[in-house]
């Protein structure tokens, strides 16, 4: 393993505090009284709080400021910063000081974690800070946290390396504050979004994430291998079968925060690994789910930043309902000014390579309708907007609509150019369904990796009889990315996925 010299100065000091007999790693409760935010309003609101006078904090260090027989040191806590003012005769109070001159001058480091023992107070300068009474190392950091500069407590040359910050998203959270607040905002909105299914009288559940099927969506699977049944098995891409299965067995009202895999690209709005919201929902159908939806949205983003408008990128996203409702063919022939739907598969295939959109024989009709909407229409839709009434071969899991042949009672939710929902009247109709999932079969042997396999036991189970049903997929990442304003959905995720490293061994 190649250390810097940073790292290596950073184990010799390890060293000398062990020599000295103090533990870098202690194991023994540190116990907190205070967070930095906490000791700063009580403060605030009463300096003479006798709970102020003698205090527990922990934190990093983040700079250190020496003066000689005193320094000023700033530790970050999981709420914020707080000035720590540290002098050496109240340290070390015998007329010894070289302790406190090696440790504090020579051996602690920014980014070292430790405890602070204290009381509150303003500085001459009218900065409130805690005088420190005793100092205890909680852990030596060994490797030093990337510089970033600051002025008047701002950061200004923050670490923006997508590279670096999406790897090592423990450090930048640590030198990057506003990232953590982007993932409190993300906890938030789940919450806000949980709370309200809730108070509609919502079961939340759990399906499996290991299939013997991979269904419920067009995607391309991760396929593992289960030892014990020695059988092969997928990640789930979707758990709209699983929860269907729910409705059958007699629940109304279910919905899944649900971790879903997908074998495929990634680019700003796409991750293989990503979160999904589905609830289903019986004796309702996709007018009513549309309804809800816009309800919902509304207030969650509200309830998040107080309004219905909110900023994204140079534009101005507005969630206030009702939202506009428009057919997936008059969104085609608004925005190519081609009518294509009466149109078979050749024409449409036609029509794709005129339009200068990549497409090859595994594609059927729906695929190539996808793919041209997806081309020429999409990002046209920035404020949210249902696109409704998709034709019955890009839908397979969609009851056909009881007005307008060959079409399905299907929506997906547009906002900022990107797809954020996806919504049937559910199909419960189980012969249907088979005649479906056989037609999904056709597509797999001409090549198309994203058709749905047949399943079974879901037929089984509509078999039973399912009643009337609407039901809903809403991307998370994707609506997180629009309730924080950021632009790629790597920045809304923890840990997004990465080429592996190949200089860590």
């Amino acid at each position: 393993m190649h250390l810097s010299e940073q790292e290596i100065q950073r184990r010799d000091k390890l060293t000398e505090l062990r020599k000295l007999g103090i533990d870098a790693y202690p194991a023994e409760l540190y116990t907190l009284t205070h967070n930095s935010s906490e000791a700063k309003e009580k403060y605030t609101a009463n300096q003479e709080d006798e709970s102020l006078k003698s205090i527990s904090i922990a934190g990093r260090i983040m700079s250190v400021r020496d003066m000689g027989k005193a320094c000023f040191v700033v530790i970050q806590d999981a709420v914020g910063r707080l000035q720590i003012y540290i002098r050496r005769d109240d340290i070390c109070p015998s007329e010894d000081k070289s302790l406190y001159d090696l440790v504090f001058k020579k051996l602690l480091d920014m980014g070292d974690i430790i405890g602070v023992n204290g009381f509150m107070f303003t500085t001459k300068t009218g900065e409130i800070s805690l005088h420190a009474t005793g100092i205890k190392l909680l852990s030596k950091a060994l490797k030093p946290l990337p510089i970033v500069k600051e002025k008047e407590g701002e950061s200004f040359d923050e670490v923006s390396d997508p590279e670096f910050r999406y790897r090592q998203r423990y450090a930048d959270l640590i030198i990057n504050p506003k990232v953590k607040e982007t993932f409190e905002k993300r906890t938030q909105l789940i919450t806000s979004i949980r709370n309200y299914l809730n108070e509609n009288k919502a079961l939340e559940v759990d399906t499996p994430v290991l299939q013997n099927i991979p269904g419920g969506a067009l995607a391309r699977p991760f396929i593992t291998h289960h030892n014990a049944l020695d059988v092969p098995f997928y990640l789930r891409i979707a758990n709209e079968l699983f929860l269907k299965r729910l409705i059958v067995g007699g629940f109304d009202f279910v919905y899944e925060f649900s971790r879903n895999f997908r074998n495929e690209g990634m680019d700003r709005t796409h991750n293989p690994e990503f979160t999904i919201l589905e609830f289903y929902v019986a004796y309702k159908d996709y007018f009513w789910m549309m309804d809800f939806t816009e309800t919902m949205l509304e207030k969650v983003t509200i309830a998040l930043h107080g309004k219905t408008e909110i900023p994204s990128g140079d534009k101005t996203i507005d969630f206030k309902a009702p939202y506009k409702r428009i057919s997936i063919f008059n969104a085609i022939k608004e925005h190519t000014g081609i009518d294509v739907s009466q149109m078979d598969e050749a024409a449409l295939r036609d029509v794709c390579r005129n339009l200068n959109i990549h497409v090859d024989n595994t594609m059927g009709k729906g695929k190539l309708i996808d793919e041209l909407f997806g081309e020429k229409c999409e990002a046209n839709y920035i404020q949210p907007t249902f696109i409704i009434d998709y034709p019955v071969e890009m839908s397979p899991l969609t009851k056909k609509h009881r007005s307008k042949e060959g079409l399905v009672e299907r929506f997906e939710l547009l906002i900022n150019g990107k797809e954020i929902a996806n919504a049937y009247t559910e199909l419960n109709d189980p012969i249907e369904q088979r005649e479906r999932f056989e037609e999904q079969t056709k597509l797999m042997e001409r090549g198309d990796d994203e058709a749905m396999f047949i399943d079974h036991d879901f037929l089984r189970a509509l078999e039973y009889g399912m009643p009337p049903t609407s039901g809903i997929g809403i991307g998370i990442d994707r609506l997180c990315m629009l309730m924080t304003n950021q632009h790629s959905i790597q920045d809304v995720l923890f840990f997004p996925q990465m080429k592996p490293e190949t200089s860590l061994s």
